[in-house]
């Protein structure tokens, strides 16, 4: 892979990991319920999903979703049912008695933040396809394949992480300060249950 290539492909996911989607959404309420610092575990349980997206193109079966409306429909329905079920979930939740402080804050186990965050972004067939128009640009065929797709899925990989971590967990701190009543917790909850709801809707209704 030449520099101009990489430089590319460094561009284009850039744009791509700053264009607002449930990535984003579970990022920022990881942020508010676990910390900053745990939410890394959401965002290293996205990308674990992007790689079995890579590899599902690799393999070739990304032409298979592609290609086949049933299967295709099928994930993209359990993908928005998911979402829909995070965001009523968010929306039950019952407020911490006395609001979250930091020395108190309910902490959700590492296993479950990576597990969330793996389902999310794996449960989304328009990312296989997405995938499957995004990588040709960059792989030769006529090269080995293997060095161009690790250089691709760790660019892939770092700049995401430094997107979701840095900028969209980051972002939702100023707000953390509303968790500390039960009160602020419950329109946050709202806010981002409602969100992972209108996001389900798009998946359903944007083709």
């Amino acid at each position: 892979m030449t520099w101009t290539v990489w430089l590319s492909l460094l561009a284009a996911c850039v744009v791509i990991s700053f264009t607002p989607g449930a990535g984003a959404i579970n990022t920022m309420s990881s942020a508010l319920t676990q910390g900053w610092r745990r939410s890394l575990w959401g965002v290293l349980g996205q990308q674990a999903a992007l790689v079995v997206h890579v590899a599902i193109v690799a393999a070739g079966m990304g032409l298979l979703v592609a290609r086949s409306p049933l299967l295709f429909e099928t994930i993209r329905y359990v993908g928005a049912a998911y979402l829909v079920y995070l965001g009523i979930r968010l929306i039950l939740a019952r407020p911490e008695a006395g609001g979250l402080q930091e020395t108190t804050r309910a902490r959700e186990h590492a296993a479950s933040i990576f597990r969330r965050g793996f389902w999310v972004n794996l449960l989304n067939p328009k990312a296989v396809v997405f995938f499957l128009a995004f990588v040709p640009q960059f792989v030769r065929l006529d090269r080995d394949p293997l060095p161009q797709y690790a250089i691709l899925l760790g660019t892939v990989i770092v700049v995401d992480v430094l997107v979701m971590w840095f900028f969209f967990a980051a972002a939702a701190k100023p707000f953390r300060r509303f968790t500390r009543q039960a009160r602020g917790q419950h329109v946050l909850n709202t806010i981002f249950g409602v969100l992972f709801v209108l996001v389900a809707g798009l998946l359903l209704f944007v083709h």
